[in-house]
C-alpha cells in the first residue's frame, strides 16, 4: 500500500508541481528535512533549493511539461523516467531565450518516509543534450 501511495505522490509532483507550476505543492508532499543529491551548486540541496530550481526551469520554459513515462517502486523507493519538455522562451539558468523546443530525458530515484513524505532523491538528466538542442554547445567534428 505504501508503494502505491508513494508512486501517486511521485506522479503528482511531476504533474502538478513541475508541469502545472504549482511549486508550493512541495510543502505538502515533501518532508521539511528533504535533501536532494540532484541540483547544481547554484541551488541549495533543500526543499527551498528544489522550488527555486523548478521556478528557474519554468522561467526559461513557461510551457514546461514533465510527463512521467515509467515508474517502479520497491519499499521506500520510487524510481521514474520522464522528460523535461518545453519551449525556451525565457531566461533559462542564465541562457537567453532561443525560441527552440527542448526535450531532455530525466531519471529520479526518490526515498519516502513512513508518513509518505518525499525525503531524499537522486537524479540524472541529459543536460548536454538540452544544451545541444539550444545551440549553446555542439559536438566536436563534422556536423
Amino acid at each position: 500500500m505504501n508503494e502505491e501511495r508513494n508512486v501517486a505522490t511521485y506522479r503528482r509532483w511531476f504533474d502538478e508541481g513541475c508541469s502545472q507550476g504549482n511549486v508550493d505543492l512541495a510543502d505538502e508532499l515533501y518532508s521539511p528535512e528533504y535533501i536532494t543529491h540532484a541540483l547544481g551548486p547554484q541551488f541549495a540541496p533543500t526543499l527551498e533549493g528544489l522550488k527555486m530550481f523548478i521556478r528557474a526551469l519554468r522561467e526559461g520554459m513557461p510551457d514546461l511539461r514533465c510527463p512521467v513515462e515509467e515508474v517502479v517502486a520497491e519499499g521506500d523507493r520510487v524510481a521514474g523516467r520522464f522528460s523535461l519538455r518545453g519551449t525556451h522562451s525565457g531566461l533559462l539558468l542564465g541562457i537567453p531565450p532561443t525560441g527552440k523546443p527542448v526535450a531532455a530525458g530525466v531519471m529520479v530515484i526518490a526515498r519516502f518516509d513512513e508518513a509518505g513524505k518525499w525525503v531524499e532523491d537522486w537524479a540524472s538528466w541529459d543536460q548536454l543534450g538540452m544544451l545541444q538542442q539550444l545551440g549553446v554547445v555542439s559536438l566536436p567534428g563534422p556536423q
